[in-house]
Parts: C-alpha cells; structure tokens; sequence
C-alpha cells in the first residue's frame, strides 16, 4: 500500500470534514443463518442490487421501500412475502430487529441518508455506484463503517470480475513497465447544456414526488426531466457522466495502481449550466507516485462524450478499434489497453506476441456481500477502498464548476488549499425537515 494511501485512509472522516463519533460495535453475523434483506428502491438498477443479493441460497428479501409503486412489479412478481414501502423512512423504524443488511440502489443524491441511516442501526450495506453525491457524505459513511466495523460494499461489480482482476495483475506484474500515464474514457453523455422547461406536469399517481425529492431543494415534477432516469444530468441529483461511469472505468486504474488522494485535478472543458452537468468533459489528475508508476507523479486523463484522448494517443492502438469505453496505460515497456468490460490487450501487438494473457476467476459481487455478513470472508470493494475511489472520481464533476483551473487537493485534510469558493462544494444543505445526523 502506497504512502498517499495509507495517510489517506488514516485522516479519512477525522479532519476538517469530521464526522460524529459513533460507538464502535461488533458486527456479528445473523443469528438464525438467513440474511434478512431491506432494499431502497425496487425498479432499475435498485432491482439489479436487490435481486442480485436476494438470489443467495441464505439470503431472504424482507423489505423494499420504493417512491414510485409503478416500479415495484417485479418484486411483487418474484418475492410477493416482501413487504413494501414508499418511505425507507418508516421502512427503517417498523423492520427495526427484522432486518439484518440493507441494499441501496436509489439515485446518487440518496445514497448516503439511507446508507447512514442503516449504518446507524447496526446494518451492513450494499450501496451502489457512486458511493454518495458529494465529498463529506463520503468520509462520514467511510467513518460510520470503520466505526461501527460493519460489511460494507459498493456496486462496482466488475471490480470482480475475471477481465478487471486480470488487467489489475498484468499491471502489477509489470508486463508493460512503470506506468507513466493513464488515459480513461466513456462515451456516454450524462450532462445538458439547455435550460430546463418551465412547465410543471402532473405527478404521477403511483409516485410520492415529495419523497422522491428527498433531501434535495424542492421543485415542480416535469415529465422526463428528473424522473426515472434523466436525474443523472442535474447537478442536484446527479454526478454526470464521470460519477456514472467512472467508478467503473476509473476502478482498474485506481486498484491496479494503488492511488489515494490526488494531488490536483483540472476541468478543461465547459461549467455546468447552473442546473445540470456540462457535455464533453476533460478531467486532468495528478496523483503521487506509487510502487508501479515512474516518476514522482502519475498523470491520470478523464475524457466523456466527444470529447476523447488526442490522436497520438489513439495512434499507439496500431490497427486495434478504439473502444467507446475503456483505458489506456502507457508504460514504460509498452501499452495495456482496457476496453471496458473486456479482456485487456498488450500494445504494440507484435511486442506481446507470445505473451498468455492469465484469466483470473470471476466471482459474484453480490455474493461476496452477502458471505461477509454471514461470517465467511470479506467483501473486495469496502468503503475503505470504494470511499477513496469515489471521492477522486467526485473531484472531477466538481471540478468542472472552475474550468481552466488547477485545484490543489489536501486529501488528508479533505479541502482543496487554493480555493475557497470550491471547498464550498464538498458539502450540501439538506432540505429542512430531511436532515440526517452527520449530514445536511
């Protein structure tokens, strides 16, 4: 483990963004061996989670709270005994001593109130991507879990499987050298440069629009433009395209090289419009020198949308397509590319010719949550390894507010030492009357 890691985690939710102190409490595994499972939310990639979860032999689906009941079909359909919800709320404080892990697959805004709220009853939880929508919530969750020593993972479940554990090793093995830079890319475009309507539009009946507001400030329901799926583009609810994709992408780069903090981070791209994300991002790190970098830094590039790495980049593919998703390391001996969700590939092609790629074994993320709350093993993605990923991943969105501007980050002290007015964004105001302890 790398120097920057190791103080990393070590000040992680103890310096300026402290979080309360919580008592720190063992966790055992479930009594009766069936791990009794609440999810919030029940459609999309919540339904992914909890299904997923819920397919272990020992694990029951007990509860689901979801804003919107139009979502809940497949639930009813494959655990009709699961009782349903539409306020996590009162879903915590009736299955107090019914459940025994949480799962949260709500939109990023509402991760860490309901994460934190279960923590704080003694639950292991199982949170997807990104980990939560700003910096503080982040060290108060990893603070939470450390202190209470609960399973915790987050839902990156490529990080398990065979084509990112073996593009991890082949790095470490040092097959292409020191790494020198990392390039890292996602077509997808989760951002919108145009103002948003402003009509407002029935609520649906089957959605509680208050609830699903949730700690964020008010507003009317427009049809399309927040729910189900376009609140990823709006700076309140959302992370953009990078908080979307990058845990997943960024994932191999971070694990494979064993990153902490950054030391910087630069947005060369536009500001978010004042309501939602900007297109087209360029997303330049600087982080500390590791084990398997060169240099006393390692240059680390974000590219979205059309934006992707220049062309003498592009050229050290030869004749291999470059990928919609994915990234490259240049090393000092050669070039590994990464396609997202595929196996890596050794550049130049004739360098490698007789190198075997090793396959490593592909496991079940979801599992793996379940085993370590049951009391067999450990889960891959802790907060302590998820937490600092998704606070690198977070900077860049952030760092798109002051483009053209190279923002110096104190990850010890989690403030970025030469801009005031950015450090006001680590943390947000919760709606009056949401408020969660450590939060808001």
């Amino acid at each position: 483990m790398s120097t920057d890691r190791r103080s990393f985690l070590r000040h992680a939710g103890s310096a300026v963004l402290t979080a309360p102190f919580f008592v720190k409490e063992m966790m055992s595994k479930p009594p009766s061996g069936t791990l009794r499972l609440a999810s919030f939310g029940g459609g999309g990639m919540a339904w992914s989670t909890l299904d997923g979860i819920a397919s272990h032999s020992k694990v029951k689906l007990a509860c689901v709270a979801d804003v919107d009941s139009a979502r809940l079909d497949k639930v009813k359909k494959k655990y009709p005994e699961a009782r349903l919800y539409q306020d996590w709320r009162e879903m915590l404080h009736k299955e107090k001593g019914q459940v025994d892990a949480a799962c949260v697959g709500t939109p990023d805004f509402m991760h860490a109130p309901q994460a934190i709220s279960s923590m704080r009853m003694g639950l292991p939880v199982y949170v997807q991507k990104p980990l939560a929508h700003d910096i503080h919530e982040i060290r108060t969750m990893m603070a939470m879990a450390k202190a209470k020593n609960l399973p915790t993972q987050m839902g990156i479940q490529i990080h398990s499987w065979k084509e990112y554990k073996t593009a991890v090793k082949m790095i470490q093995s040092g097959v292409i050298g020191k790494i020198k830079e990392v390039h890292t890319w996602s077509e997808k475009k989760w951002g919108d440069t145009a103002k948003l309507p402003t009509t407002t539009d029935p609520v649906p009946a089957s959605l509680n629009w208050d609830m699903w507001l949730g700690v964020a400030p008010a507003r009317p329901f427009i049809k399309e433009v927040y729910h189900p799926g376009n609140w990823r583009k709006r700076l309140d609810f959302g992370t953009a395209t990078f908080g979307d994709m990058g845990c997943h992408i960024f994932d191999p780069v971070f694990s494979a090289l064993q990153l902490g903090s950054p030391i910087s981070v630069r947005s060369e791209g536009a500001a978010p419009n004042g309501e939602s994300w900007a297109l087209d991002t360029l997303i330049r790190y600087v982080f500390p020198a590791t084990p398997y970098t060169e240099g006393k830094s390692i240059p680390v590039t974000w590219y979205d949308g059309d934006r992707i790495p220049p062309a003498e980049v592009r050229a050290l593919l030869g004749t291999v397509k470059f990928p919609g998703q994915g990234s490259l390391f240049i090393g000092t001996k050669g070039q590994m590319l990464l396609p997202h969700i595929k196996m890596p590939v050794l550049l130049p092609e004739k360098d490698f010719a007789g190198y075997v790629v090793p396959a490593f074994e592909q496991t079940d993320h979801y599992f793996e949550f379940a085993d370590a709350v049951l009391g067999v093993g450990k889960t891959s993605t802790p907060f302590e390894y998820s937490g600092a990923l998704t606070e690198s991943v977070l900077l860049g969105p952030l760092a798109t507010r002051f483009p053209n501007t190279t923002l110096q980050w104190n990850g010890p002290k989690a403030k970025f030492t030469n801009s005031k007015e950015a450090n006001g964004f680590l943390r947000r105001k919760y709606r009056a009357g949401w408020a969660v302890k450590g939060l808001g």
